[in-house]
């Protein structure tokens, strides 16, 4: 943020609030091609608090909108308290993931390298978790990885899943490395 030295004060806030609510826009917007809302499979406590929520671990499903077949379960923390309970709180980029195939695979049209699979807010305004996709193609296996990014900087904090394809029944698994382009 060097560039805001040479700014008023009253110009270096208008330039942060602009930012600051375009940043809110295009994460409230979150990638069209992005998988619905997560299934709350369960949650556990880990600190109790008398009065407010407890800070908890809950792990949530999601189906890859775009490869049939793939399904991906993440557990991350929630923090409670008043905090927690206001939407204020900034919870931590430690999340765990694992995916699996569920069913027959097909892929539903051509895909990227580390496309966006699922993506949620994290705080109020300037962290948000993804889960992104890719191929192995050489061992034709779906990699997932999931990670935490902040406007200013990320987190290295991450987890990989992968997902090798498998035949379903009789019919022989897809090849990743056919839908995949860089």
């Amino acid at each position: 943020m060097m560039w805001l030295r040479g700014l008023t004060a009253r110009t270096a806030v208008s330039v942060a609030l602009a930012s600051g609510v375009a940043l809110a826009a295009a994460a409230a917007a979150g990638p069209a091609a992005a998988a619905d809302d997560p299934d709350r499979i369960f949650d556990k406590s880990t600190v109790w608090r008398p009065l407010t929520p407890n800070d908890k671990l809950v792990v949530y499903g999601i189906d890859d909108p775009a490869v049939a077949g793939v399904a991906c379960h993440y557990t991350q923390p929630e923090k409670g308290g008043i905090k927690g309970t206001l939407g204020l709180a900034e919870d931590v980029s430690d999340i765990s993931l694992s995916c699996r195939q569920v069913g027959p695979v097909s892929f539903k049209g051509e895909l990227k390298q580390g496309e966006v699979v699922f993506s949620e807010r994290r705080s109020l305004i300037f962290k948000s978790m993804q889960i992104v996709r890719g191929c192995d193609a050489k061992r034709n296996t779906l990699i997932y990885m999931v990670y935490s990014d902040k406007v200013v900087q990320g987190s290295p904090k991450n987890s990989t899943s992968t997902v090798p394809l498998m035949p379903w029944g009789t019919e022989p698994p897809p090849k990743c490395g056919d839908v995949f382009k860089s």
